[in-house]
């Protein structure tokens, strides 16, 4: 589907009496525009993989874990979209369906798989006819919890975030959300299914309502650090300990993954901000790419942003994208870390494989010449012992569902450390802070007629 029909397409979505209305209809020009940009970007293709089957890890959890705020789990249902079991059961059943992607081969668990903690596993998924996105696939697991959806935030409620996968055509590639419904709404079985649950036949507003249903089920929660908190002094080990110390004090992980700098968060591990953290930063011209944003996009259109997310370079511009803010460049969602072991690659673009990679990139404070780095970012003076700390503290938020998948992880990612350190520099991490370059951004183009000859 070419991007700028995309873009001409508007949906409206009404969740009972709320409208959730994805803006639609730019003008002519700023969609032939980025459909140019898309077509000039690089298009990576892959053997799409075969889509998951709904396993045990796939089921509803349980309310009775250790750790799990119960009243903020219910308190994440929308009035306009209750809870039952029929729905749910009808969410899962979408959820992994390849049928709604446009050519049979892309489901939602494609990219979100519960083998994988909700993930995919690769540095940045792949959709319908093979096509590679840029953006890495972030974990449903907790999703309830979050105040944005997407790592730019440019979706603000499950049921929002289910229907744009739908329509992109680096995913699953439909031209519409109607398109989907159509291919199940031929079988009787959905049509039964709708019926006893919504009361009329397949539509698309009660399609996204359904998987967001069953996506507000996968709270993950009953890991070793729940128990530690909840008393059991002897559920981690005095590597973790250790670590949980500096994870909150030195290796200042609490600026974006703590409640406040003063008050620890045991529940979600973020803050739901945004930060530039010095990724993809030298590989792409932010400032030439934020340009040509403003000229493309506007920003109140969800669909024209998803695409330039997915499918283009524009996508390392992260937040800026929604709020077209100069600070915002670059900056990505905080992501809740819990199960973060067994969901690697990480950050937004899959460039790193390991914890230890992650850490080596905090603890030299990267970014040294990037503007727009968070003022947080700094060298850290970690150790590598105290490095080791701090990953013995993450796997221990591994969920009890995952224990024997995060046993085998963190063995395969040790490994890997004491071979492959890319991101390791000791100098920088023991020395100053860098002076970084100022904020510096002009869009203004010379006409051709004032060019100097």
């Amino acid at each position: 589907m070419p991007v700028g029909s995309q873009i001409r397409f508007c949906t409206t979505l009404l969740a009972g009496a709320a409208a959730l209305t994805f803006a639609c209809a730019i003008a002519e020009e700023a969609s032939r525009n980025l459909e140019a940009t898309v077509e000039a970007s690089p298009q990576m293709s892959a053997k799409p993989p075969a889509i998951p089957a709904a396993g045990p890890l796939a089921e509803p959890k349980s309310l009775k874990q250790v750790g799990l705020p119960v009243e903020a789990t219910r308190a994440a249902v929308p009035a306009d979209n209750p809870q039952t079991p029929e729905k749910i059961a009808l969410g899962q059943k979408l959820f992994f369906d390849g049928r709604l992607s446009v050519d049979g081969t892309v489901a939602c668990s494609t990219c979100h798989d519960p083998a994988r903690a909700f993930t995919d596993g690769r540095p940045a998924s792949i959709g319908v006819k093979g096509r590679v996105g840029q953006r890495n696939a972030p974990t449903v697991l907790n999703a309830l919890y979050n105040k944005t959806q997407f790592w730019d935030g440019r979706a603000k409620t499950l049921e929002e975030q289910a229907a744009l996968p739908i329509t992109n055509p680096s995913e699953m590639g439909q031209p519409n959300v109607d398109a989907a419904v159509a291919q199940i709404a031929a079988l009787p079985e959905y049509q039964q299914v709708f019926r006893s649950v919504f009361g009329h036949p397949p539509s698309g507003p009660d399609l996204v309502r359904a998987i967001a249903s069953y996506e507000r089920t996968q709270f993950s929660f009953d890991s070793p650090f729940d128990h530690f908190i909840a008393g059991d002094k002897n559920a981690i080990s005095e590597s973790a300990k250790r670590g949980w110390e500096l994870f909150n004090t030195r290796a200042r992980c609490n600026k974006c993954h703590a409640l406040t700098e003063e008050k620890r968060d045991a529940t979600y591990f973020t803050d739901n901000d945004f930060h530039n953290i010095g990724i993809g930063i030298i590989r792409h011209d932010v400032v030439a790419l934020a340009c040509q944003a403003e000229q493309l996009i506007n920003s109140g259109n969800t669909i024209a942003v998803d695409q330039a997310a997915i499918q283009t370079n524009m996508s390392a511009l992260g937040r800026f994208l929604i709020t077209k803010k100069d600070a915002d460049i670059a900056s990505f969602k905080t992501p809740d870390l819990r199960n973060v072991l067994i969901t690697a690659p990480y950050f937004h673009d899959g460039s790193q494989e390991t914890l230890w990679d992650v850490m080596d990139h905090y603890n030299k404070g990267d970014g040294i010449h990037n503007p727009y780095l968070d003022a947080d970012m700094q060298p850290l003076a970690l150790s590598e012992g105290e490095i080791d700390d701090v990953v013995a503290l993450l796997a221990t938020l591994t969920s009890a569902q995952y224990t024997e998948h995060g046993v085998k992880e963190l063995a395969r990612q040790r490994e890997l450390s004491r071979t492959n350190r890319s991101q390791r520099d000791t100098a920088r991490a023991f020395g100053p802070k860098p002076t970084q370059p100022k904020p510096s951004r002009s869009c203004v183009t010379t006409p051709p007629e004032a060019t100097p000859k």
